[in-house]
């Protein structure tokens, strides 16, 4: 057990104290935010192949954007969100669309990037062209909003950029607001690039942003550290002028630093530990329904015993949905069990199936008399959700002659793992930054076959029915294609989608604006410590 004498002992209690700095200098406690998570990033770029989740949070706060979402409020209260529909300027002073809804041309703001060079739209350029060149996850992401190709991007002179558009997609505005399409110093970083066009293993460990934070120090699987950017103009100076991300494995140390008052915020905790620390009521846990997020089964259509269509149905009348829900969520979510007949025009929203022991027993006999043995595969950074969710799974499917080994891979390896497309069952909760439909399945289930279509789900119908959805623009056939792709994947169950998930956030009490992103982690430029 964690004491606060080896809090102390460990710094965790006291990290606004700086050695090397005149006392007068040092950022004060209230100036000091200490977030304890269970692991930070494995990059510095999120552009580039094999970049953590974590890593979004470096692109968010280090780095700007032309376009943000603008904030709301969250309804239960405790902070804000953001509306994906309502775009703000960042980078952009203003920007306006030509008429014939083919173009955008931008106005930048006065800029400087932490190197101290003013942002051109030359940079804009070649940070656009790097997203859509570099290949992985940050070009299929470029092209679920049409920005495909380098030709699209235009510096008009110092401070004016133009994007033109391939086709009319509503995506393509709200695209160039989420982490991906950020801005990097391009002198900075091709002066570095050593021959690499990208300069990709420079970036992959040095920040060239213009963001509100620098990283002042990062040491894997320890901790980040980040300093304010005094000379940000993108938004509202932050208030916290230093913030170190400190990485612990132990959810129980985690949980025992914000309730002692040893740690300012913590993300990832297990959901007992949230739903424990709400009837505490010693800290603040502000809850969020993850937009377009499920955790989900995704059974391997392409190899091993799921490309039977009659096995990934039997799976889903045999997932034990409800108990999953209150044994590995405790109720932090919502089951995606019990669905109409017809779906609705939403995504996340339940498919039909129950749990029905009897019908699953009778697809199993019917495709594979006698059983048979399986692997099902999670993120051992997700384990605390994710392992018991495998065991019951495992139990559920045990009566239908359906054995289970179960295997977990750590955090930084798992995109790796996923991409090799070669595994039966993988459990992995996906979140689209969009919230729409057609954008879930663009990225998880589409043929242009993207790291997260973990099925390797291939059905020309169905990509022409998301494809449909993704570029009318009449509200009927979108309606419609809707309804009819959510049917058809009811049917072809690629995955099972077991429960929309609640992000929880545990801080202080004295711990104030609080942001929601769609990234899903911590925006430290909002924050403020009372």
């Amino acid at each position: 057990m964690i004491t606060r004498r080896t809090a102390l002992a460990g710094g965790l209690a006291a990290p606004f104290l700086m050695t090397g700095r005149a006392g007068a200098q040092a950022p004060s406690r209230k100036e000091t935010l200490l977030l304890v998570q269970e692991y930070g990033p494995n990059s510095l770029d999120m552009q580039g192949i094999g970049a953590s989740q974590p890593v979004n949070g470096v692109a968010l706060n280090c780095y700007d954007r032309l376009l943000r979402f603008k904030p709301v409020p969250i309804p239960g209260g405790g902070g804000h969100q953001v509306s994906m529909t309502e775009l703000e300027g960042e980078l952009a002073e203003s920007w306006q669309v030509a008429s014939d809804g083919m173009s955008c041309t931008f106005k930048l703001r006065d800029a400087t990037f932490h190197s101290g060079r003013s942002v051109t739209a030359r940079d804009v350029k070649w940070s656009l062209d790097r997203a859509v060149s570099i290949g992985g996850f940050a070009t299929t992401q470029m092209n679920a909003g049409s920005l495909e190709k380098p030709e699209q991007f235009v510096a008009l002179d110092d401070k004016t950029f133009r994007v033109d558009f391939v086709r009319k997609d509503k995506l393509t505005m709200p695209n160039l607001a989420v982490t991906i399409p950020f801005v990097f110093d391009s002198e900075l970083a091709q002066k570095n690039g050593g021959g690499d066009p990208w300069a990709k293993e420079w970036l992959k460990n040095n920040v060239a942003g213009s963001g509100a934070f620098k990283v002042e120090s990062w040491k894997p699987g320890v901790e980040t550290i980040y300093v304010r950017n005094d000379a940000w103009t993108s938004g509202k100076l932050p208030s916290l002028r230093r913030v170190i991300a400190r990485d612990i494995a132990s959810p129980s140390t985690r949980r025992a630093l914000i309730e002692r008052g040893d740690a300012d915020i913590s993300y990832g905790l297990p959901p007992k530990d949230f739903k424990d620390l709400i009837e505490g009521g010693k800290v603040k846990v502000v809850g969020v329904p993850i937009p377009n997020g499920v955790w989900s089964l995704y059974l391997n259509t392409k190899v091993g015993p799921f490309t039977d269509v009659r096995l990934r149905q039997a799976v889903a009348w045999a997932m034990p949905y409800d108990k999953i829900l209150q044994a590995s969520l405790f109720g932090r979510g919502l089951s995606m069990a019990g669905g109409p007949a017809t779906p609705r025009v939403a995504w996340p929203q339940p498919f039909p199936y129950v749990p029905d022991l009897a019908r699953a027993k009778e697809l199993v006999a019917a495709a594979e008399p006698g059983g048979f043995s399986t692997t099902l595969l999670f993120d051992a950074g997700n384990a605390t959700v994710a392992e018991p969710m495998s065991v019951l799974i495992k139990e559920a499917l045990a009566p239908l002659g359906i054995t289970v080994e179960i295997t977990k891979v750590p955090g930084s390896n798992f995109r790796g793992e996923i991409a090799k497309k070669t595994n039966p069952m993988v459990l992995n909760r996906f979140a689209g930054w969009l919230d729409y439909p057609d954008y879930y399945l663009f990225w998880t289930l589409h043929g242009n076959n993207s790291i997260f279509n973990i099925a390797s789900y291939q059905n020309p119908a169905l990509d022409t029915l998301v494809d449909t959805a993704r570029f009318t623009q009449d509200r009927a056939v979108y309606d419609r294609s809707v309804v009819e792709f959510v049917s058809l994947v009811e049917r072809e169950v690629p995955m099972v989608p077991i429960a929309q998930p609640t992000h929880d956030v545990a801080m202080q009490k004295s711990i104030d604006g609080y942001q929601f992103q769609p990234c899903r982690e911590p925006d430290f430029r909002y924050l403020t410590k009372g």
